[in-house]
């Protein structure tokens, strides 16, 4: 008899509910429970309303892995920190959680990203071409599209559209969404960034900006992290490596090209569909596949869209109209605001268009995720 494990969901959303219909048609795998913050009531859609709990100590109770997806940071990082304390294995599907309170719990238990969203894809590629011999330069993720400041009634029409809420829209286009990812993959497989705010080049042909890009990582003397703006490319990732020279002539006959540089795309990314895999390597003791290091070098700091006025509340920095997010390195950004605790925020100072928000400008509540990030940044005292 397989031991089954029971499986704890928190978050409700598209990716919350596609992660629970296969979860559940797994034979070693129980769905166990669902943590909502929303009326239980008023969830008739909800395929599996039985596991539903509004109750973060009766999720945790009843889970031996919890995977959290709740696209919030500051609550994100409540029910992570029972897990952890717990002793539950975690995994995300939250970037901008990892990012911001990801090495938090790094240093305290077993948490991971899941494989689905392109770091996770990028982890799991990074694996594989590492086994075949590949020295990896370029960690790319591909966007199609990016609009810095875009308008809220676009922003409306997509978000019904595609049945994403409108702040996950929003930062899908303004480029906070990527610069998150890819500040993540920067900190858990060792890059770094090229230039604060990442190069984004614009590319019609990947395997010639990959060779660019692997040009800039040879010289700055260690792989970067980066997003490229393809609008004709599949949505996917794609890692620029080099080889060991003996194996050119095979490379070129496997139609690598010429090399000395060799661009390997992956080219989809399946989301909540590809979750169940990193279950699994979980349960099988196969550790890690990706998370923000305990010791991350790149954060996502808060860039203000327009001029913000003293007593200006920010709600939710992430996909707000106030402000976006870009990847910086930490030790000559030492008092950025990160992105993801802009949250029930009110400025204290104005701050021009395009500036970066320091820890002066803003007035932030308490907040576990806040206390946190001092940690991380060496802010406050450390007490595992």
């Amino acid at each position: 008899m397989h031991n089954i494990t029971r499986v704890g969901i928190a978050g409700t959303g598209l990716i919350g509910k596609g992660i629970a219909i296969e979860v559940e048609k797994q034979a070693e795998l129980k769905l166990s429970k669902v943590l909502t913050r929303r009326n239980i009531n008023t969830m008739n859609d909800y395929p599996f309303s039985e596991t539903l709990t509004n109750s973060v100590d009766a999720f945790i109770e009843s889970c031996d892995l919890i995977i959290e997806c709740s696209g919030d940071v500051i609550y994100g990082t409540e029910v992570i920190d029972k897990a952890i304390k717990a002793s539950i294995p975690v995994i995300t599907m939250n970037a901008e959680l990892q990012v911001t309170t990801g090495s938090y719990f790094a240093k305290r238990g077993f948490i991971t990203e899941a494989e689905g969203d392109q770091p996770g894809c990028l982890a799991s590629l990074h694996e594989n071409v590492i086994q075949m011999g590949f020295k990896p330069l370029v960690y790319g993720n591909i966007k199609g599209f990016l609009k810095l400041d875009p308008n809220i009634e676009d922003m409306k029409y997509f978000s019904k559209k595609n049945g994403v809420r409108i702040d996950m829209t929003t930062s899908f286009t303004d480029g906070t969404k990527v610069q998150v990812e890819q500040a993540l993959v920067a900190n858990g497989l060792g890059a770094g960034i090229a230039v604060d705010g990442l190069l984004a080049p614009s590319s019609d042909d990947l395997n010639k900006t990959g060779e660019e890009l692997a040009e800039e990582a040879k010289r700055l003397g260690y792989p970067i992290s980066e997003f490229v703006l393809a609008p004709k490319a599949p949505p996917g990732v794609f890692i620029t490596a080099e080889h060991d020279s003996r194996q050119k002539d095979a490379l070129r006959y496997f139609k690598m090209g010429e090399g000395p540089y060799y661009t390997i795309l992956q080219n989809y990314h399946l989301c909540h569909l590809e979750v169940v895999k990193t279950i699994k390597r979980v349960i099988s003791g196969g550790g890690v596949l990706l998370n923000n290091g305990e010791n991350p070098r790149v954060s996502v700091a808060a860039i203000a869209k327009r001029k913000l006025q003293p007593g200006e509340e920010i709600e939710k920095g992430i996909g707000s109209f106030q402000v976006r997010g870009e990847a910086v390195e930490m030790t000559t950004n030492k008092d950025h605001v990160p992105i993801g605790i802009l949250v029930n925020a009110v400025m204290k100072r104005e701050v021009a268009e395009e500036e970066m928000i320091t820890f002066d400008d803003v007035e932030l509540p308490e907040s576990l995720a806040l206390t946190a990030w001092l940690e991380i940044a060496g802010r406050a005292p450390i007490n595992i």
